[in-house]
């Protein structure tokens, strides 16, 4: 049940709110769209967490590029292509 609540409530700012703000995102996939996922992923616990710890890495002095939703039983993904900033 919260599940689906918090999924609904980022699907809702995906499509009203994120609009207004253009495409600031540092990561891909965007922070929202990750949120979405890890929740899927892990459930509203880990995928919480790791989407929190997302959003505090989204800033202008963090690094950017490609981070993808770790596979279950993981903190982190092998996939991964961060880029420093310059």
């Amino acid at each position: 049940m919260i599940r689906r609540a918090l999924l609904a409530l980022l699907r809702g700012y995906k499509k009203y709110i994120s609009p207004a703000l253009g495409n600031n995102c540092r990561f891909l996939p965007t922070c929202s769209e990750y949120a979405m996922q890890a929740i899927q992923t892990h459930g509203v616990l880990k995928g919480g967490l790791l989407s929190l710890w997302r959003i505090l890495r989204c800033n202008p002095l963090g690094r950017y590029g490609y981070d993808p939703v770790p596979p279950r039983g993981r903190w982190r993904s092998d996939e991964r292509d961060l880029k420093k900033p310059r």
